[in-house]
């Protein structure tokens, strides 16, 4: 019983919420280990937006709307066919030979 007359649980510490919660989930936290399709980390998500800010730090900012859409949109396409294992820099030469490889959905 809390003092008071509060309601509800009792506050638990970061780390005891950890523990909870990890035993709670423990076969979505180690899935990685029996499905080969479940990468160990989420940094793949993290890495994606790394490169956009590390060049907004170095220049200050992106000097228009459209340069910052037009840059997103090539990191996008380029992240997508390295997740599909395609050979960036080939892909950058098909793109300016006007045959842009496209990148398989589904």
């Amino acid at each position: 019983m809390q003092a008071n007359g509060q309601r509800g649980r009792i506050k638990q510490s970061k780390a005891a919420n950890l523990i909870g919660r990890l035993r709670d989930y423990s076969d979505d936290v180690w899935r990685f280990m029996t499905d080969p399709n479940v990468p160990f980390t989420n940094n793949v998500a993290e890495q994606a937006v790394r490169m956009p800010k590390v060049k907004q730090k170095i220049s200050g900012c992106f000097r228009t709307s459209d340069g910052a859409d037009i840059y997103c949109i090539i990191r996008s396409y380029l992240a997508t066919l390295n997740k599909q294992g395609a050979k960036l820099f080939d892909a950058l030469i098909q793109a300016f030979l006007g045959a842009p490889v496209q990148p398989c959905f589904g």
